[in-house]
């Protein structure tokens, strides 16, 4: 691993990115079988969706990007289309 300041050219940035990348996806992963198991718990349709939980960890996810620097608007409509279609697929799973 490479620090940003550390890289000399293009292809190193390219090549810490792509790592990183991997890492993130990895970890999206590893999110969505909690999101699997989690259907397991639930006992309606309401209840999968959860809109209160829904909006405060986005509210959770704006503090966090705020708190590393980063734009709390590009988090939160991250987070959202990822969680959107999380759900989606619990529900498939709470159904069968």
């Amino acid at each position: 691993m490479k620090t940003p300041d550390r890289c000399e050219n293009m292809t190193d940035i390219r090549a810490e990115i792509d790592r990183l990348d991997r890492q993130v996806i990895s970890l999206l992963s590893q999110r969505f079988d909690y999101v699997k198991a989690a259907a397991k718990f639930k006992n309606s349709e309401m209840s999968v969706r959860a809109p209160e939980r829904f909006q405060a960890m986005l509210e959770q996810r704006r503090i966090w990007a705020e708190e590393e620097g980063f734009n709390a608007d590009a988090i939160e409509k991250m987070y959202r289309d990822l969680v959107n279609h999380f759900i989606e697929e619990e529900l498939k799973h709470w159904k069968s």
